[in-house]
């Protein structure tokens, strides 16, 4: 009798936990105010909704470890040089920093000074624009994830999608408009730029992968992380990859920003006038594993506000497999093919659970 009573009590308890969990998870959605409303109502200890459990990798400064240093690499420099860089860059380490890019710095720092006025509008203002709904021209909200993950993000967001259709101007916030529209259009030329180097970087013609559609969609995601009270607690962005082909950063002075590599979190220190480019899970599967796309995080801290911009090459709705010139008899495929909207659906389903979506796809 006791044998059958003590299960029946654990899926009671487990499930008055997981109704507690449901009815905070929707009150705080339900604020419409997001994680700088609790910084707002001057929170001193943070919701037990954000707390993360420690992380097993190590920590990593690039201050101690010179060898750890993220790659950066200059435009300016001989194509033959750019793409050497790229290549060693995208098969070891799957971030690099790029300079001279052609993205004027006033724009860079217009982009950063447009997100802060975004979050910094009147709360009553941004809440007509508070939304899960993710057909919107734009979607703020705090945590996309937020009834799945397994812990809240200290950060909020705002997406709209900047290509092949860029939004009229009178669909976004007059705060941020014009520089949305201006720096989605920088960035649209320059990933045309970076993918022609990453494919002769796979020894492929220069239009291999922009024939592939693999920039034809651009979803620009601006994120304001909150100085937090206990940072040790939680994360600003949970470990995880990318499902892009790639990922083109714009980061603040304040930082945050590690990659996991060689079971150690290294440091992507901020430099103002880069952009912090990384391999997505997409590209990984394409390149059958010769590119890699690298889990990061973001970590909270006691300095805020953060912010970031976050410009995901995506590709359009057809069959994504590895690439046949780069098979061979020694080099099998790994990957099952796989459509976008399949791939980016286990991605949004299965949330930043610190998993990788990549393994779901693995033959």
């Amino acid at each position: 009798m006791i044998q059958t009573i003590i299960p029946n009590l654990h899926r009671v308890f487990t499930n008055m936990g997981s109704t507690t969990r449901m009815h905070e998870l929707k009150a705080f959605d339900e604020t419409k105010a997001g994680v700088k409303g609790l910084v707002d109502e001057g929170i001193v200890k943070i919701p037990t909704l954000f707390h993360h459990p420690p992380d097993k990798f190590s920590n990593s400064t690039n201050s101690t470890n010179t060898e750890h240093i993220i790659p950066v690499i200059d435009f300016t420099n001989t194509r033959q040089d750019i793409i050497s860089k790229i290549k060693e860059a995208s098969e070891t380490w799957g971030f690099f920093q790029v300079v001279n890019h052609g993205i004027p710095l006033n724009v860079l720092e217009d982009m950063k000074d447009g997100v802060v006025r975004f979050f910094e509008q009147e709360t009553e203002v941004k809440k007509e624009m508070y939304t899960r709904d993710w057909t919107r021209p734009l979607v703020y909200n705090s945590n996309f994830d937020l009834y799945t993950s397994p812990a809240l993000n200290w950060r909020d967001t705002f997406k709209c999608n900047i290509a092949p259709n860029a939004p009229k101007p009178e669909e976004l916030p007059v705060v941020c408009r014009d520089i949305v529209l201006e720096y989605g259009a920088h960035v649209e030329k320059l990933g045309v730029t970076l993918f022609e180097l990453l494919s002769e970087a796979l020894g492929l013609n220069p239009n291999h992968l922009k024939d592939m559609d693999c920039s034809k969609w651009i979803m620009l995601l601006g994120h304001y992380y909150p100085a937090c009270p206990e940072p040790e607690l939680t994360m600003g962005t949970t470990k995880h990859s990318d499902g892009s082909f790639l990922t083109v950063l714009l980061q603040d002075h304040i930082g945050g920003l590690q990659i996991l590599h060689e079971d150690a979190w290294i440091d992507v220190p901020p430099i103002r006038e880069a952009l912090v480019v990384n391999i997505g899970d997409l590209l990984q599967l394409v390149t059958n594993d010769r590119f890699k796309s690298v889990e990061h995080r973001v970590v909270a801290n006691t300095i805020g506000p953060r912010v970031s911009i976050a410009c995901f090459l995506r590709g359009q709705e057809k069959l994504y497999g590895p690439i046949k010139e780069l098979l061979s008899k020694d080099n099998p495929s790994k990957y099952r093919e796989t459509t976008f909207t399949d791939y980016v659906a286990y991605y949004a389903a299965k949330g930043l659970d610190g998993s990788s979506t990549l393994q779901h796809f693995k033959i």
